[in-house]
């Protein structure tokens, strides 16, 4: 993706009547909850009235379980972890994962009080995507847009964006990763680094934080600058890529800016689970 590119899909974007619809349907939250019909607090208004000489309303329960169900079917969770939440998480008494699940609790409990994204780097199997889900699942049960996302998928969908005889563009791809209030970017890193990758990793936190929204990134790659290149093939090669060499040094800075730092260590659980043996 040239500059020129970028350039085009950023003005297209921000343009007032763009082609492209909404990343989310701005009518979620004042759309009648569906189940309000069989509630008896509020006889299918979405209102109840408070206890009170001065008779007031607020909106009824039902109408945020079912705002909740609308904006769950619109964040595009992946079906292995429709049932991930906080409760279902467990930590194996390790520090570092019960560290990780308490901040990231009380960080969805404080949204959107703090909006700093979140990056959650460690290795394979230690339940960062869970997680990740676990906190966007708590986001919208107060009614906050959310979108998932999976970085290799989203490359792939950019890629065959460009055949022909898709019937779909660029923009219509970017548009709800572009707009979406909370953004789950998962397994960021995944794909070995090229100018294109780095480009649309560049558009893609760029314009996310210039409308200041907020990032939530997992990565299996470690934390570090991108490698010296005055380095030996020989050392390069030895050397293992960190998050600086698949995303390029300037994206790693501006992930700094948009990001706090979790730090997840531990066994694969998937691991553990593949050798468990049954009597």
């Amino acid at each position: 993706m040239d500059e020129k590119s970028v350039r085009f899909i950023r003005n297209l974007v921000s343009r007032n009547g763009a082609p492209a619809g909404p990343a989310i349907p701005k009518d979620v939250e004042a759309k009648p909850p569906d189940s309000a019909s069989a509630c008896l607090a509020c006889g299918g208004s979405g209102w109840k009235t408070m206890p009170g000489a001065d008779r007031r309303v607020a909106r009824c329960d039902c109408f945020f379980r079912d705002q909740a169900s609308q904006l769950l079917g619109l964040a595009g969770i992946p079906a292995r972890h429709k049932s991930s939440d906080f409760s279902n998480y467990g930590t194996d008494s390790n520090r570092s994962l019960e560290a990780a699940k308490i901040t990231m609790q009380k960080w969805a409990e404080q949204y959107p009080l703090d909006q700093t994204g979140l990056l959650i780097v460690g290795p394979s199997g230690v339940g960062k995507t869970h997680l990740a889900v676990a906190l966007i699942k708590q986001l919208m049960i107060k009614g906050v847009q959310c979108l998932f996302s999976d970085y290799r998928e989203l490359l792939k969908e950019i890629q065959n964006s460009y055949n022909p005889s898709v019937q779909t563009s660029e923009l219509q791809i970017l548009r709800p990763v572009f707009e979406a209030e909370v953004l789950v970017l998962d397994d960021l890193g995944a794909v070995k680094p090229s100018a294109w990758v780095w480009d649309t990793v560049s558009i893609v936190l760029n314009t996310r934080y210039n409308d200041k929204r907020t990032t939530i990134i997992t990565t299996n790659v470690e934390d570090g600058p991108a490698k010296n290149p005055r380095l030996s093939a020989t050392d390069a090669a030895a050397r293992e890529d960190t998050l600086g060499d698949r995303i390029g040094e300037r994206m790693r800075s501006r992930l700094f800016e948009m990001c706090r730092l979790i730090q997840m260590d531990g066994k694969d659980f998937r691991h553990k689970l593949r050798h468990v043996s049954f009597r």
